[in-house]
């Protein structure tokens, strides 16, 4: 998991990949074309497909050819991963903390 992790937020470590997958996250399960994507981030072509191929090498987006479009999706399951990978320990030394404290 700690590999599959890394990739994952090494994905999304820039301020222009963050902005794709917040504009993918919000269009939902339907996804969205690179244009619908360009439109609504204002990054330039080639470099929005770098980001694309970025984000889909670390899990995060999902591509799926569909005639000549490529729909992209946010992965849902894999963010929930990843955001469950970092909470998981949550304040566990906290607890010892507070009984030694006392």
């Amino acid at each position: 998991m700690w590999e599959t992790a890394a990739a994952g937020f090494s994905a999304m470590g820039s301020e222009a990949r963050l902005k794709v997958l917040k504009t993918l996250v919000r269009a939902g399960q339907a996804g969205l074309t690179v244009g619908e994507i360009q439109d609504r981030t204002g990054i330039a072509p080639s470099t929005l497909a770098h980001h694309l191929r970025f984000l889909a090498a670390g899990g995060v987006v999902e591509q799926e050819k569909v005639g000549r479009s490529t729909i992209n999706r946010a992965n849902y399951d894999e963010l929930r991963n990843l955001a469950q990978f970092i909470l998981a320990e949550c304040c566990a030394d906290e607890v010892g903390k507070a009984a030694n404290d006392g």
